[in-house]
Parts: structure tokens; sequence; C-alpha cells
């Protein structure tokens, strides 16, 4: 399980590695470019019900810890998708990862 570290906050939020790998590369992606959305994710089972968001900000400091030592392989479908939500009113919602799929081949 990750950890991402937001501002001063004393409580870190707990999100496994794989989504975290993706987050990270869609979030410094879009700060880099200097630009705000936010994340939001429902509690995991074992804390209180319900949902969080935070504000997502280049001058807010971010850390991002995971557990294993190396990163998994990435999913391009799912950074993108995540990356095309960041720039929607909703921002990023944390969700299942998506998988491509190629299409039907077509009866001949």
């Amino acid at each position: 399980m990750g950890t991402l570290y937001y501002d001063d906050h004393e409580e870190p939020i707990s999100i496994d590695d794989r989504t975290l790998a993706h987050l990270k590369v869609v979030i410094a992606t879009k700060l880099r470019r200097h630009e705000s959305f936010t994340l939001s994710w429902k509690h995991p089972v074992g804390e209180h019900q319900g949902r969080s968001t935070i504000w997502l900000h280049p001058s807010i400091p971010l850390r991002f810890v995971f557990d294993e030592p190396d990163p998994p392989p990435l999913n391009s479908h799912w950074i993108a998708t995540m990356a095309n939500s960041a720039s929607s009113s909703g921002g990023i919602v944390i969700s299942a990862e998506e998988i491509a799929h190629a299409p039907e081949p077509q009866a001949s």
C-alpha cells in the first residue's frame, strides 16, 4: 500500500502502489504545466464511510511513498483516462484500473 502525503497534513492518504504509480505520472504532468485540479476517492474499508477530495496545485507539496521498491509496468490507457478526467470539472476520481480492449474482429 503506497502513501500520498499532501501539504503538511499529518494523516497520509493510503493508495495501492499500482494506482499511486499511475496517479504520480498524471499529477506530475499536470503540475509541471502549472495546471490545478481535484483528486477524489472513496474511503477504504476500515475507515469512516464516505469520500474525500483534495485540490492539487503546483504550490502544494506532495510526496509519493511506495511500498514496492520497483515501479510497476504502466497502463497507458489508464493514464490517458486519468489525464482526461483531471482536465474535466470533476477532476480525477480514483477508480478501478481500465484496460484497453482491442476492437472485435468484423465478420466477413
